[in-house]
């Protein structure tokens, strides 16, 4: 059967509804912005119906509407046309006009869940809210692929089950090799578009920082061999015991364990004894605890959880939860501070590059270059300070001869072990979702 086209359709619309006919006009070069009615899917058609049309279109929305479904009922595509005229387009039309775009868009987004053709997170691709031109091709791909599902009734979007083959679907269509893209898949299409955007940057200092990067992160970093991060390994197992790890009326660890670890780890220790001032400490309870989730408060101790028993009995998933935690963000820390972590770990990956001078100078030049407002080194200092007790903490550098104070900010030298846990870091950083950014 030949393809609807959209010229004649609107010829045979003009000579029974003129009117009707200038409005499908309009909706429908919105609809496709120009290309071939054949190429539009569900997921266009609801993204207009249910977003652009309200937000973006000007006109009465409501005949709009009805003047695509005409239009489209033309042309065979009775699926689309049913949307344009369906009870859920009325009612968020209306949701857009009486509540405003906050209720009108969070009534799309339902909606849109609902329909089953909106292609699901899943561990190979959380999906960005800006994407590029690989990604937006991705999403599409997945998207036509569920549509089709629903259609075929292989996936019902009302059934129990339905979000988990939605999961199974999309991963199979992203991971497959696709003949339409030379053999490649789509996860690696999305990868290299995130990377190369990731490294392109902003700013001249951080692209040149960054460059070398490309390759060294295009695949995943191997797991280092034998067993890692023996501090957290201690800690869960600490608190696997029935006892757990014991903390003091306030909640810190208590003053015996916090003796133990420094002792044991050779971590720098206040004269308090508390948790508090053994910074490698403190920062290793909130990677594991506020983190990963591996440990939780239990009355007056912390005690493994569920994912901690699962991390702990699994060295390679342990490994990939806790190597990116020394990007994670602290609370409270914003986005000019991630960078500022971001940037010093490339930097200490590459060591025998650095320039002379304070690794706090070296750092500040590269993400005043970024474009990051009243940046100054002591605005650097703080992350490189949280940047360091994490490395301290998963034992990732090499012990120093001195003994620097928690609050100063000093390069170190990364082990291989290190050297590895920084490029997976980065790696998971570079990948990604992207989202809007405040430069503040």
């Amino acid at each position: 059967m030949p393809a609807p086209d959209v010229a004649a359709l609107l010829t045979e619309l003009e000579r029974s509804d003129p009117e009707v006919a200038d409005d499908a006009r309009v909706a429908v070069e919105w609809l496709t912005g120009g290309e071939p009615l054949e190429t539009i899917t569900q997921l266009d058609v609801c993204e207009f119906l249910w977003y652009t049309l309200p937000l973006k279109v000007t006109g009465e929305h409501g005949d709009l509407a009805l003047a695509l479904g005409r239009l489209l009922r033309l042309g065979g595509m009775e699926r689309y046309a049913e949307l344009c005229t369906s009870p859920v387009t009325a009612r968020i039309l209306r949701t857009y006009a009486r509540g405003g775009e906050d209720a009108g868009t969070a009534a799309y987004q339902r909606a849109l869940n609902a329909t089953g053709v909106l292609p699901p997170d899943v561990p190979e691709l959380h999906w960005s809210s800006i994407m590029g031109p690989e990604e937006l091709g991705a999403h599409l791909a997945c998207s036509a692929a569920l549509e089709l599902a629903v259609v075929s009734g292989e996936l019902v979007p009302a059934a129990s089950d339905w979000k988990s083959q939605a999961e199974a679907l999309t991963r199979r269509w992203l991971t497959a090799p696709r003949t339409e893209l030379g053999g490649d898949n789509w996860v690696n299409r999305v990868h290299g578009e995130r990377l190369n955007r990731w490294v392109l940057g902003r700013g001249a200092a951080r692209r040149d920082l960054a460059q070398p990067f490309e390759v060294r992160l295009h695949a995943p970093i191997p797991v280092p061999d034998g067993p890692q991060f023996p501090a957290l390994r201690w800690l869960l197992e600490l608190a696997a015991l029935p006892a757990g790890v014991p903390l003091t009326k306030q909640h810190n660890i208590a003053r015996a364990v916090v003796v133990e670890a420094a002792e044991r780890f050779g971590w720098e220790m206040a004269g308090t004894r508390s948790e508090g001032g053994v910074a490698a400490l403190r920062a290793l309870r909130r990677i594991a605890e506020r983190e990963l989730g591996a440990v939780s408060r239990a009355g007056r101790a912390l005690v493994l959880t569920p994912a901690g028993r699962r991390l702990l009995d699994d060295p390679a998933a342990l490994w990939q939860a806790a190597a990116p935690a020394l990007l994670t963000p602290a609370t409270g820390e914003r986005e000019m501070e991630m960078s500022v972590r971001e940037v010093g770990l490339m930097l200490l990956v590459e060591r025998d590059d650095l320039p002379c001078g304070p690794l706090t100078e070296r750092v500040t030049e590269v993400v005043v270059g970024e474009g990051w407002r009243t940046t100054t080194p002591a605005d650097v200092a703080a992350p490189l300070v949280e940047l360091r007790h994490r490395l301290e903490a998963l034992h990732l550098c090499a012990p120093r001869d001195d003994r620097p104070s928690p609050e100063e900010a000093v390069p170190v030298t990364l082990t291989p072990a290190g050297q590895a846990a920084a490029l997976t870091a980065l790696r998971r950083q570079a990948l990604r979702p992207r989202k809007y950014v405040t430069l503040n």
